[in-house]
């Protein structure tokens, strides 16, 4: 036995210098990479990251210059690293972007290949100075100069919509990339999506000209995005969207685009249901969002659920609503425990503060699976400048908006706080001026607490609030001033 001791010795050392081995740096260029924007790098890049897997993983980095690529396929125990003046830019050809699984608008599906997607995989990377972009004018159909491009996406659309009812009504877990060739002409890609994937970090870059979503985290868990600023002003450009996912930590970015800025989801309607993912433990701070729809936005796909979210420090100006809440009949699900805190909401040409259950506007109907709840919700310390309307909650016949607590907002706008459906509403210190109607109006709700509620201009309660079929409504401390 002695003899075999310093062999086994040599070993355990060999493999303690393995392990504390620094990871491969891997330039792309050294895999002929062509930063002219114009070569198609597709293979190039996938050769460099075949590279840094069989190392056991690494940096893949991306010196200044214009990277033309079709999707990229992320590993594990992988960084994707662009150096300030690096451009990784989408090529929009479907031959050169295969499809694979994702999910579209909360539905079950397969869309051609995004220009970085990542399946399965963890502890995957994507940072530097640089930039993204999708160059989604190569997909938004709608408003291409190429008639043959429109005809394509409208012969498709049909396609979709077939396909996508047939996987509500309960093949979701049945269809097959096969299923999607002729419908994918119409469902554009998202950008960035890392599917079914554990520890993600977005870190500094731009991400910009998506043909869909910018970034859509699918099914994932354990995720930072971190000094991103998220450009795009294409059809349905979203900035972020959370689908189903598990702790998710979101700060310091800059949000400017054509569609919503944040926006969490789970799922829709039956396909969600049966999905049933829901997305948890999100917390969001120290953003700025420009323009947009709007900017923490939950919904409406939440089928999933939706519960533990909290938004702080954010500041928005332009964006159509700031804080949005909405769902629908055939949704189902509960949004709870969620919490904004410390928002400037300036020049919202819609509600600053959005909590709706009617997005769809349908008839009422006896409660069921497809019923959406919204319950334990807290806003405060929100300032709401020239808004068309500061307040709007919105709930249905048959499941009122419930237990939202108001604490410290001050708003002007148009229209003040106008509330239907709601039950065990709680209103502290709100102060709204509001140049048409009264300040506030209750109709249909039960459960009222204002709390020192008012307007800067000094007048009867009876002029402040209006109310009309509201119940067991308690009042405290002056309510005008």
């Amino acid at each position: 036995m002695k003899r075999f001791l310093p062999l086994l010795v040599c070993s355990i050392a060999l493999a303690l210098l393995a392990s504390l081995a620094p990871a491969a740096t891997i330039n792309v260029l050294d895999f002929g990479a062509v930063p002219d924007g114009t070569t198609k790098n597709t293979a190039a890049i996938a050769k460099a990251i075949a590279a840094v897997k069989e190392s056991g993983g690494g940096t893949l980095v991306f010196p200044a210059g214009r990277y033309l690529s079709g999707s990229i396929h992320l590993e594990s125990n992988l960084t994707l690293h662009l150096e300030a003046g690096a451009v990784l830019l989408y090529s929009g050809d479907p031959a050169d972007s295969p499809l694979v699984e994702s999910r579209w608008e909360g539905t079950t599906a397969w869309t051609y290949g995004p220009l970085l997607y990542a399946n399965g995989k963890e502890n995957i990377a994507i940072t530097g100075r640089g930039t993204i972009d999708g160059q989604g004018q190569n997909w938004w159909w709608r408003s291409s100069d190429t008639t043959a491009r429109r005809d394509i996406a409208e012969k498709a659309r049909p396609v979709w919509v077939a396909l996508r009812d047939r996987i509500q009504a309960g093949d979701g877990a049945t269809v097959t990339r096969e299923d999607f060739v002729e419908a994918a002409n119409f469902i554009r890609p998202s950008l960035i999506v890392p599917f079914k994937c554990r520890n993600i970090l977005v870190e500094g870059v731009t991400i910009t000209n998506s043909p869909m979503w910018l970034l859509h985290t699918i099914y994932s868990q354990d995720i930072v995005v971190r000094g991103v600023s998220f450009i795009s002003h294409g059809p349905n450009g979203d900035g972020y969207d959370i689908d189903s996912c598990r702790n998710v930590r979101i700060s310091d970015c800059y949000f400017d685009t054509g569609d919503d800025c944040i926006v969490i989801k789970s799922g829709r309607d039956a396909d969600g249901r049966r999905v049933g993912i829901p997305t948890e433990l999100v917390t969001i701070t120290n953003c700025i969002m420009h323009r947009g729809h709007g900017a923490v936005v939950i919904g409406s796909e939440m089928s999933g659920g939706i519960r533990d979210i909290t938004a702080s420090n954010i500041v928005c100006r332009g964006t159509d609503r700031g804080i949005r809440l909405k769902t629908q009949r055939g949704r189902g699900a509960v949004v709870e425990n969620i919490r904004f805190d410390n928002w400037v909401i300036v020049d919202a040409p819609r509600e600053a503060i959005h909590i709706t259950s009617n997005y769809g506007r349908t008839e009422p109907e006896a409660r069921s699976e497809r019923t959406p709840t919204y319950r334990n919700i807290a806003i405060s310390n929100i300032t709401v400048v020239n808004a068309a309307t500061v307040v709007a909650i919105d709930g249905i016949a048959e499941q009122a908006v419930e237990q939202v607590r108001m604490t410290d907002v001050n708003g002007t706008g148009k229209r003040g706080f106008v509330c239907s459906w709601a039950e065990d509403l709680e209103l502290h210190d709100i102060r709204i001026d509001a140049t048409e109607g009264a300040p506030f109006t209750f109709t249909n709700s039960r459960g009222l607490l204002l709390d020192n509620i008012g307007t800067s201009t000094r007048a009867a309660l009876t002029d402040i609030v209006k109310m009309e079929n509201v119940t067991d409504v308690t009042t405290v401390g002056p309510q005008a001033k």
